[in-house]
């Protein structure tokens, strides 16, 4: 038997092992996903975690502790990664009882048996990031050293670690030498880094990092779009002995070149977030999405790992679903980062083995809805004076990323944009009479007015349900809102 027919044979055994392992082992394996809240109207967590475990989702990752969330994850055998928010660093460092406060109030009346399943805490998101100008660099270790701590004070070291979710602009190669060899930290956080490295290590707790191929495409024209994917035709790169075919793999060995100069060549590595967003951009689509993202699981999954590094890859999906109220200021893509739409339906078929053998995604159930009604540019009106600010103010308070160049509203005429701005006013501000006026300019009808892929959504009818994070965006719509309404009235 030729040595090729043995290696495929080994291979298909391999998988066939990963799979099995997959289906028997309840938690470590398998995939996990971040579930964002900053949306103006949300779907009931109860909902929601119903579906991530119809999906087989066995891990989760949170940005906030959110009672509502972590009561509906009670009794289920979800995996979580419950957050600090880097505006929490500061109090987290200075003062080791905030610590264990939030410690008691978030992850020990939690964990119990039959609680939920917290297994991390992620203190901060990303705080090295470069725009940040250093404001998190002196609280985010006193921090996690406090965190970690209280957990250890509360009896939960053992099996509940702190950890830290860098951006991977923390490391990178030299020009002179990009290849992911040459990988080392930057050298204005190395040394911080490396104190870091060292707590982690001491306490058995992985480096967590965020990976995001698509930011290399948005960021660069010339960047092959191929070695964005896991299965395009680009020419591999050469790094001595070792080829790279994607830029995914290349990010990583950069890390894990990082990570032996700084002397810890086998810390474990979680890429905890890393995804593909579906409008917004021009490259960011539905095909672009689905192609990223099932060859990301089974590339993760089919534990070939990476070339400097073999083994399952340990990812967390980002996101679970769109949140209309994120800050675009990266970019207007930041919005449309879900594999599930805002009311929980699938945007594609994803099969979350890796093997791309079993069914798509599993929707959520249940959703209930506002009345079946939009809010369009009024066919009547003969006097067009002053439509381009109303549909800037109505933008400016909701969501038109699917407006912006190669989104998937791109094609619309001017009469298109202005309905499209004045039914995602109407829409995020709960269907009110008063919020489908705009001086005249503005009329409520029962006739959807989608156009091809452009769709004009109606809003699930849910109360908007309560986070740090989110609730700031949606008192900031609000309050701009009732500005908004005081220019109108003085305008007229």
């Amino acid at each position: 038997m030729s040595e090729s027919v043995l290696r495929f044979h080994r291979n298909c055994i391999f998988r066939a092992l990963i799979l099995l392992l997959l289906t028997v082992v309840p938690n470590g394996l398998g995939v996990g996903v971040n579930w964002g809240t900053m949306a103006t109207h949300q779907l009931p967590p109860e909902k929601v975690v119903k579906m991530l475990q119809e999906n087989g989702f066995r891990k989760l990752k949170l940005f906030e502790a959110e009672d509502r969330i972590l009561e509906a994850l009670i009794g289920t055998d979800i995996e979580v990664m419950l957050a600090i928010p880097n505006s929490m660093l500061q109090v987290m460092s200075e003062d080791p009882e905030a610590a264990a406060l939030w410690v008691d109030s978030n992850v020990t009346a939690y964990t119990y048996h039959g609680g939920v399943k917290i297994k991390y805490v992620a203190v901060g998101n990303e705080p090295f990031l470069k725009s940040y100008n250093g404001i998190y660099l002196q609280s985010t270790l006193p921090a996690l050293r406090n965190i970690q701590q209280a957990l250890n004070d509360a009896g939960l070291g053992s099996k509940v670690k702190a950890t830290i979710p860098f951006n991977a602009d923390t490391y990178n190669s030299p020009d002179s030498n990009p290849v992911p060899s040459a990988g080392d930290f930057r050298p204005d956080v190395r040394d911080l880094t490396i104190e870091i490295l060292h707590f982690l290590s001491i306490n058995n707790a992985p480096f967590t990092v965020n990976i995001y191929p698509f930011l290399s495409l948005y960021g660069n024209d010339y960047f092959p779009i191929d070695f964005a994917f896991f299965d395009g035709t680009y020419k591999s790169i050469k790094d001595g002995d070792l080829t790279y075919t994607n830029v995914f793999d290349a990010n990583f060995d950069t890390l894990v070149s990082a990570l032996t100069k700084a002397g810890y060549p086998n810390m474990k590595i979680i890429v905890g977030e890393v995804g593909w967003p579906t409008d917004g951009d021009k490259h960011a689509n539905i095909q672009n999405a689905k192609q990223f993202n099932q060859g990301l699981l089974r590339h993760a999954l089919s534990g070939e790992g990476t070339p400097a590094r073999v083994g399952i890859i340990d990812i967390y999906l980002f996101s679970l679903i769109d949140e209309n109220a994120k800050s675009i200021e990266p970019g207007s893509f930041e919005r449309h980062w879900g594999i599930f739409e805002f009311d929980g339906k699938p945007k594609y078929e994803l099969d979350l083995s890796g093997i791309e053998a079993q069914k798509g995604l599993i929707a959520v159930e249940g959703v209930r809805y506002m009345v079946k009604r939009w809010c369009v540019l009024n066919p009547n009106v003969k006097d067009w004076e002053g439509l381009a600010y109303s549909v800037d103010y109505a933008c400016s308070l909701s969501d038109c990323t699917a407006l912006e160049y190669g989104s998937s509203c791109n094609q619309l005429s001017a009469e298109g944009n202005a309905s499209y701005a004045f039914n995602m006013y109407y829409q995020m501000n709960s269907q009110k009479s008063w919020n489908c006026d705009f001086s005249g300019m503005a009329v409520v009808t029962q006739e959807d007015p989608s156009y091809g892929s452009c769709q004009f959504p109606v809003m699930i009818d849910y109360t908007f349900s309560s986070s740090c994070s989110s609730c700031s965006s949606f008192l900031d719509l609000l309050v701009a809102g009732f500005m908004g309404f005081l220019v109108f009235l003085f305008l007229e």
